[in-house]
């Protein structure tokens, strides 16, 4: 451990708020990261201004953890701003290094959101149609509200990154690990993927899959239906595997390093550790998997009403990470 304290900064871009939480799930060691580093930026936290960091020194911290995408022309400029005061930059969580959940609305124009979000949603009560200014005149002069992007874009899209850490949140055990490694120095080659193994989800999990002969004839959705949670013999005293059983889970495309957590909990995957390395595009693997156990039986029309049954294909395979996908957005959304 290093005798000089770390200069530590936290920021939340385009995402839920999970990731800040995740960072206080580490329980009594959060007194160990206060006697290892100053927190000199953690808005969710602390009341820190805009002008502060400005006024830092450049590479004034020594590691930003930057969660959250990159949905508005505010986030990238703050972006940009601690990319610069920071020595090592951290995308963490998913929505940083894959685009997350929000970036989903890749899917949509911006205007099509904004006509959603503020005019046609259940619960909305706006009978002029009001939609955000993109300014608004106050007594001491214009203020200028931030540009919505057409798309939401993972944090290297707009700033070199120099480690990854995946996950809707991190882990507990997966995020203090990271701060260890930082605080003792020994940080692995830039642009490695910190806190998570090369391996996949089925390496960590509690079901096992059947060697061969498996088919899905019907798919089944985890709140309509229960998995069957036998032990079985011929499977090593497991269950069987929750895809094979008809549940989507996209385990076999995703990296691990989050100790199987829903799946302990009878829940499938859903992608939130990102793609291992050899796979390029996460949601078109798992839906090629997905494609060679349909019980189609050589019948095409057979094979295209089983498909059908899976609720939100997009949804589905790219839950996280549209952004970090080949088409990375449908062509009818703008780029950056």
């Amino acid at each position: 451990m290093t005798s000089k304290k770390l200069k530590l900064g936290l920021y939340w871009g385009a995402s839920c708020g999970g990731c800040d939480i995740s960072t206080l799930e580490i329980a009594e060691n959060i007194l160990k990261v206060i006697e290892i580093a100053d927190i000199v930026l953690w808005p969710c936290i602390v009341d820190f201004k805009y002008e502060d960091v400005k006024n830092y020194p450049d590479k004034y911290m020594d590691v930003c953890l930057f969660n959250g995408g990159v949905r508005n022309s505010e986030t990238r400029e703050i972006a940009e701003l601690l990319r610069k005061k920071s020595k090592v930059m951290v995308a963490y969580g998913a929505c940083s290094s894959f685009g997350g959940i929000p970036s989903l609305a890749n899917l949509y124009t911006k205007e099509s959101i904004l006509e959603r979000s503020y005019k046609t949603t259940e619960s909305t009560d706006n009978p002029q149609g009001t939609l955000p200014q993109t300014s608004y005149k106050m007594p001491e002069g214009e203020l200028h509200i931030p540009e919505l992007y057409g798309s939401v874009y993972r944090l290297k899209d707009v700033i070199d990154v120099d480690y990854f850490i995946p996950g809707c949140p991190p882990t507990a055990k997966q995020t203090w690990n990271v701060i260890e490694v930082i605080a003792a120095g020994k940080l692995p080659p830039k642009g490695s993927v910190i806190g998570a193994s090369d391996k996949t989800v089925c390496d960590e999990c509690p079901f096992e899959k059947k060697t061969e002969g498996v088919r899905i004839e019907r798919f089944k959705r985890p709140h309509l239906e229960k998995p069957d949670l036998t032990p079985k013999p011929e499977l090593k005293n497991k269950p069987q595997c929750l895809l094979e059983q008809g549940f989507v889970c996209v385990g076999s495309a995703t990296r691990s390093g989050c100790e199987a957590q829903c799946l302990k909990a009878n829940m499938p995957c859903r992608g939130c550790y990102g793609p291992p390395p050899e796979i390029d595009d996460q949601g078109a693997k798992i839906a090629s998997a997905i494609g060679s156990l349909i019980d189609s039986r050589g019948d095409t029309k057979r094979g295209e009403a089983i498909a059908a049954q899976i609720v939100d294909p997009v949804g589905t395979f790219y839950r996280f990470g549209v952004a970090n996908s080949v088409l990375k957005r449908s062509k009818i959304s703008s780029p950056l």
